[in-house]
């Protein structure tokens, strides 16, 4: 039986990569560019399926278009959004992605973010890497103690559990809100707030890990931020869509948020410009999950999807 074919457009891990020419004939885009609507559309008519990233736009217009020799694309992320969902399935294109594998990864980024914005790690960087350090005082570069400190959690799954695993390393006070109550064991001794509002009074740091939606797009807007408690420190390690960045701005410069750690944009690659100006927030490009152990794992993830969908198998991660 001739091998299925199978479209890599984006350089996957070389253990992925590896393990994917094994069993598939494979397409691969060496070079690691983004691919437009139109190639998009063009390679579904010589694959079989395709393991895309969320640089893959899978709109509406997109589904329409896919030619009937495609049958499942196969994620390479947990999230999502750049998938039209509803029209993917009328077109008869199973959907799976990657969820378990990363969420340490990107647990750890979120601390990392937390930390560095509330210790103003990127003014002190400066200062040292200039030249620019000639000064100590005990009022020089005070910033805000994260330990002991109330943390609100937006999205209590798999990544927001494993961010208050660490964040209780700190002594931290655990609050979240989520659309279900957790069960006790899961919830670990965090209090469980009904609606956000209540929980944004009791965040001294608020970190964001639900999904991007219609419904929380704009999620963190003006009138959320200033719910917040004064010199709030915001973390974003979820969908730069969350937040509306102009309020965002707006929170940082009137100092009604000390800080901030930003690893997603609503533009992405690029971010946003205006944030370079504002030395109290901490930013990285989208980095959440990239470690060597969690990209092979999201990668054989991706293939043990494949693998039991022409296997004739429902696959583990079928959405």
């Amino acid at each position: 039986m001739a091998r299925k074919v199978l479209w890599i457009p984006r350089r996957l891990s070389d253990a992925t990569l590896e393990r994917a020419q094994a069993d598939y004939e494979c397409i691969i885009n060496w070079e690691d560019g983004l691919s437009s609507a139109d190639e998009i559309v063009a390679m579904s008519a010589e694959v079989d399926a395709i393991i895309p990233c969320h640089s893959e736009l899978f709109t509406a217009e997109v589904a329409a278009r896919l030619d009937p020799r495609l049958k499942i694309i196969a994620n390479h992320s947990v999230g999502v959004d750049h998938c039209d969902l509803p029209a993917l399935k009328a077109r008869g294109i199973a959907v799976t992605n990657t969820p378990d594998v990363l969420s340490d990864a990107t647990a750890e980024i979120a601390m990392l973010l937390m930390l560095g914005a509330a210790r103003r790690a990127v003014e002190g960087d400066r200062l040292v890497r200039t030249g620019a350090w000639n000064v100590w005082s005990p009022s020089f570069m005070v910033g805000k103690q994260v330990s002991g400190a109330r943390l609100g959690i937006i999205g209590m799954g798999r990544v927001g559990r494993a961010f208050a695993e660490k964040a209780r390393g700190f002594g931290m006070e655990i609050h979240y809100y989520n659309r279900t109550r957790l069960d006790p064991e899961l919830e670990q001794g965090a209090t469980f707030c009904d609606m956000i509002e209540s929980l944004l009074a009791v965040s001294d740091f608020l970190s964001l890990h639900c999904p991007a939606t219609p419904d929380t797009t704009g999620l963190m807007n003006a009138e959320r931020f200033a719910m917040l408690p004064d010199g709030a420190v915001l973390v974003n390690t979820a969908r730069g869509a969350l937040v509306d960045e102009a309020a965002l701005l707006v929170a940082l410069s009137s100092g009604k948020l000390s800080a901030a750690g930003l690893d997603c944009f609503v533009t992405e690659p690029g971010g946003n410009p205006d944030f370079a100006a504002h030395e109290n927030v901490f930013m990285l490009p989208h980095i959440g999950s990239a470690t060597v152990q969690t990209r092979d794992a999201m990668g054989f993830r991706a293939l043990d999807n494949l693998d039991a969908f022409f296997r004739g198998d429902a696959p583990k991660d079928l959405l």
